[in-house]
């Protein structure tokens, strides 16, 4: 057997939870940089340490991260931002090995938000796009994350075009319909995903 390091995005409200969770369910490794990125400045953690002597108006009474407050610090100031990144990447970085090595042989899916907006896509061996239609993401975050539309917007206007993320990606999940023409569609995409390691294992 061998392994297979697959990055898997979309855009904010596209569904890339739900194709992840397909994904885990049929026997992948899923490691979620977003999950790994609330561990690195949960509570007592060195992470949050750092952010605290930097930012002390982030921290809440109860000693956690306040997370609206720190998204202001950084959301204008590009030069706290690479503060802040330069704080959590390299633990989440470091935390997402361990866990892939301690991984079993198959499928080692990163879901990764941000994977098209730098380099880090091409450190792997397939990568995994989902693309929904901007309406469709823009209700979804609303309702999931009771925020304004105008706030959904910007989130997305910071983020990679899709289309030029479509280039990039090796496969692309267009979920444009009903949740089941999703599970079909992440389905086709993890059977060719498992004829990939079976490729790779044939030429090891």
């Amino acid at each position: 057997m061998a392994k297979l390091r697959v990055g898997l995005t979309g855009g904010i409200g596209s569904g890339k939870s739900a194709v992840a969770a397909a994904f885990a369910k049929r026997g992948a490794t899923v490691i979620d940089a977003d999950v790994l990125a609330r561990e690195v400045v949960a509570p007592r953690s060195e992470g949050l340490g750092e952010i605290a002597a930097l930012w002390p108006q982030a921290i809440r009474p109860d000693g956690a991260l306040d997370r609206p407050a720190m998204a202001r610090i950084v959301f204008s100031d590009e030069a706290a931002r690479a503060q802040l990144n330069a704080i959590t990447h390299p633990r989440v970085r470091a935390r997402a090995a361990a866990l892939e090595a301690a991984a079993p042989d198959g499928l080692i899916v990163h879901v990764i938000p941000l994977l098209f907006e730098g380099d880090a896509w091409r450190g792997f061996e397939k990568t995994v796009l989902v693309i929904a239609p901007a309406e469709a993401r823009i209700v979804r975050v609303i309702a999931r994350d009771a925020t304004e539309r105008a706030a959904v917007e910007r989130r997305m206007a910071a983020q990679i075009d899709p289309e030029l993320a479509r280039t990039r990606a090796d496969f692309v999940i267009e979920n444009d319909g009903d949740l089941e023409a999703l599970r079909e569609r992440t389905m086709r995409c993890y059977d060719a995903l498992l004829r990939d390691l079976e490729a790779k294992e044939d030429s090891a």
